[in-house]
């Protein structure tokens, strides 16, 4: 061996490093009476290991002993698993999920056959756009969406979700949360896309906001994700900071425009509440005219038959009766004097009474009038 003559020369070498030390130490030799090479050393320690195992020295077994006690506690501390009040665990086996669902506790399985996936089950918030109007200079721009009525909004909202199926959440998706936040976000473009700004705005958010929970639950449940999405909560929309002075003054535009229109509204209600009351009068006095009239047309009616009664039970007197009472009605006020024809020889001349009459009146009331 190369290591054997490290003296020079053929011979041996008592004081270099594989031969006796300096001054007779006893250092390993050889059978033969030289020192040892490496391959004896190594071998000569193999020997005494297998020796130990197999010649039954006390240490060899008790390592073997602890040995196995340390590979059951491994496998104990593998096997046992906990899950926490929030969570649930679905077990694996060769991968494989199990059906049946680990509920809080603590519990058993055999590792590494089987292994554990634990879920939190809480509500989880996904937040989702900036809803502050300064999307763009924060270079975030999902919450950047285009309106029914082509305004550009900046919404902000939070999809409330849980998880209701974990086999489905584990291992149907890759990123969960990523795609429940991908589904809300396609869904709130799309109903934004059919409405005006106004409805996000002010109007119809509540509308809004359901619309946008059922379509994102379709989009998920499609993909089997087990999730179940509770509520969709819209925090705050507002235009882009870019245009949002130009905004304002639509909005105030549209506020006089309503106020206007109210204003207008009342004066119409105003009017059309004198002209419903003046056509409720007239309506009263021509129903007060009718029964006047009617009662009038009754009470002549019955007057009528009154006399008719007394006609037919003495027509000449009564007859002659009329006779005269509608001459009298007639020539009451009349100031001329009719004289049959057989009473003298036509009209003949008479004094004008009445005029007499107005005459002397004028005269007595003038002299008492001069006399004050």
């Amino acid at each position: 061996m190369p290591w054997e003559s490290n003296g020079g020369g053929g011979g041996r070498n008592n004081g270099g490093p594989w031969g006796q030390a300096p001054g007779g130490g006893g250092g390993p030799r050889r059978p033969g009476g030289g020192t040892p090479n490496l391959e004896d050393i190594l071998n000569r320690g193999r020997d005494r290991f297998q020796g130990g195992f197999q010649g039954g020295v006390p240490g060899g077994r008790w390592a073997i002993v602890g040995g196995v006690v340390a590979l059951l506690a491994f496998w104990g501390l593998n096997s046992i698993y906990t899950v926490n009040p929030q969570e649930v665990g679905v077990e694996l086996r060769f991968g494989q999920p199990k059906d049946e669902l680990s509920m809080p506790g603590l519990h058993f399985l055999f590792w590494p056959v089987e292994t554990v996936e634990r879920v939190v089950i809480t509500e989880n918030q996904t937040v989702i756009g900036t809803g502050t109007g300064g999307g763009n200079r924060a270079g975030n721009r999902e919450g950047l969406m285009l309106s029914g009525d082509q305004n550009i909004v900046d919404v902000r909202f939070s999809v409330l979700w849980a998880v209701s199926n974990p086999s489905e959440y584990l291992f149907n998706v890759r990123d969960p949360e990523a795609m429940v936040r991908a589904a809300g976000e396609s869904a709130m473009r799309e109903i934004v896309g059919r409405r005006p700004a106004q409805d996000i705005f002010r109007d119809d958010r509540a509308g809004i906001a359901l619309e946008v929970r059922d379509i994102t639950q379709a989009i998920l449940d499609s993909y089997q994700l087990g999730v179940r999405v509770s509520q969709i909560s819209i925090e705050n929309a507002a235009p882009p900071s870019e245009v949002a002075d130009a905004f304002n003054e639509v909005q105030r535009a549209e506020q006089d425009e309503d106020r206007l229109q109210e204003e207008a509204r009342q004066y119409a209600n105003t009017l059309l509440g004198d002209a419903r009351g003046q056509a409720a009068q007239l309506r009263e006095d021509a129903a007060a005219y009718a029964n006047r009239v009617v009662q009038e047309a009754t009470g002549e009616a019955e007057r009528f038959n009154a006399v008719f009664a007394e006609y037919v039970n003495a027509p000449a007197v009564t007859r002659k009766r009329l006779f005269l009472e509608t001459m009298e009605q007639v020539l009451g006020s009349s100031e001329k004097v009719l004289v049959e024809s057989g009473a003298g020889n036509g009209v003949v001349p008479y004094l004008p009474l009445p005029e007499l009459r107005s005459r002397s009146t004028t005269t007595s009331t003038t002299p008492s009038g001069s006399g004050n």
